[in-house]
């Protein structure tokens, strides 16, 4: 049984995110141009992984927290083919050498797993698992940010780590998101986690968001800032319709991680 949504099953699971969690067949098989038939076989597959429910011609999204309320581990298990490859793209865009800032989410897990083959980067952190993962190798230097260490994810926050993190100016930013809708952005569940990425942010020259589209039209209730101060978006699927017009009224650059 395959263990990962395809590309129709995550446009199934984008429909119904829009649409509150509840939408008919007909209306999901309308919205995506495919036949009831193909909404109704790919459903099936998701009511087998678990992630909807089925009922008199209905698909209702199954709430499931894990992206926000998981600890990183289990963070690190969702969605894991998409963020394997746009981890890939996004260490592609990396020179040898470069110098950058990554936050703590767990698709910039699987980006500093990524990019253990570079040489001689200068990464600034506020993660453990980013400074265990690209410390100590390849003459990289690390910078991590002080402050306790957040029992769920490895991150330090707080005054001290935003006061460190001016020190740099980093030729890249490469920072993820729980949401991406048209009319916030792109959006967080953690007020702290949305003011570091702020400050990385105006502290570096090109902004890279890396963020899955199970993300697209989710609204998470705190907003990282201006889209606009984001350079590229990569993902693993296109943006469709308002999110689409959105994200070229704000100049950011979608690269797809096919």
């Amino acid at each position: 049984m395959e263990q990962y949504p395809n590309h129709t099953q995550r446009q199934i699971l984008n429909e119904l995110r829009k649409a509150g969690g509840l939408e008919k067949i007909s209306t999901l098989a309308d919205a995506l141009d495919v036949s009831g038939e193909t909404v109704r076989r790919n459903v099936k597959r998701l009511v087998e992984m678990g992630a909807v429910e089925k009922s008199h011609g209905s698909v209702q999204l199954i709430d499931q927290e894990e992206e926000e309320d998981g600890n990183l581990q289990e963070r690190l298990n969702v969605n894991q083919e998409a963020k394997k490859r746009i981890a890939g793209f996004v260490a592609r865009m990396i020179p040898n050498e470069s110098s950058l800032f990554l936050d703590i989410g767990s698709t910039t897990g699987y980006i500093a797993d990524a990019l253990r083959g570079h040489r001689k980067l200068m990464i600034v952190t506020n993660s453990v698992y980013v400074a265990y993962r690209l410390a100590m190798r390849n003459e990289n230097r690390v910078f991590m940010a002080g402050g306790e260490l957040r029992a769920q994810d490895g991150g330090t926050f707080g005054a001290d780590a935003m006061t460190f993190v001016t020190n740099f100016h980093t030729d890249f930013a490469i920072l993820s998101a729980a949401g991406l809708d048209q009319r916030n952005g792109f959006t967080l569940f953690d007020l702290e986690e949305a003011k570091f990425s702020r400050n990385i942010m105006g502290n570096s020259a090109k902004r890279i968001m890396a963020c899955d589209s199970s993300k697209f039209g989710r609204e998470a209730p705190v907003t990282i800032g201006d889209p606009a101060l984001v350079d590229h978006l990569v993902t693993d699927a296109m943006p469709r319709d308002g999110l689409r017009d959105a994200l070229r009224e704000w100049d950011i650059e979608v690269h797809l991680a096919d």
